[in-house]
């Protein structure tokens, strides 16, 4: 596939992420709520995670911002969901990696979707909206053990 045509499908996954979020909306229950935003472009995220047995039970989100930090937002739930909070922070770092321009490298783990955020470590001032969620979730584990 040439990079056009790979480009234009990442573009296309990305838009669906944004116009058709996966776990958009709030957790029932006991859960933990991070608020964060990017004052740089006003992207603003509230994430809430079930977190039980040291498993991501549920995550969600809500908020406002581009199509990439929406996206992203929308990708993450959707990958840490059932995950150990250890594979959930291990896919964050290596996500967080990805957006320095790093490539995937990791065979036992599957971002799926998530590949489609790659072509923004070309766009720096754009990496803190695709990892605002992130940044999101792990702020809310480390609050979690702390607790």
């Amino acid at each position: 596939m040439s990079f056009n045509n790979l480009d234009t499908l990442y573009r296309q996954v990305i838009m669906d992420h944004y116009k058709n979020p996966r776990n958009r909306g709030t957790v029932d229950g006991d859960h933990l709520a991070i608020d964060m935003n990017n004052p740089t472009c006003g992207d603003r995220i509230q994430l809430q995670l079930q977190v039980e047995d040291n498993h991501v039970k549920e995550a969600k989100f809500d908020g406002e911002g581009c199509s990439i930090s929406m996206s992203s937002a929308s990708m993450m739930t959707q990958a840490i969901k059932g995950k150990s909070v250890d594979e959930a922070l291990k896919m964050s770092r290596i996500f967080s990696e990805m957006m320095q321009g790093s490539d995937i490298e990791e065979e036992d783990i599957d971002f799926g979707d998530i590949e489609a955020l790659q072509g923004v470590s070309k766009f720096p001032a754009r990496i803190k909206c695709a990892t605002l969620a992130w940044k999101a979730m792990e702020k809310g584990v480390d609050e979690e053990e702390q607790a």
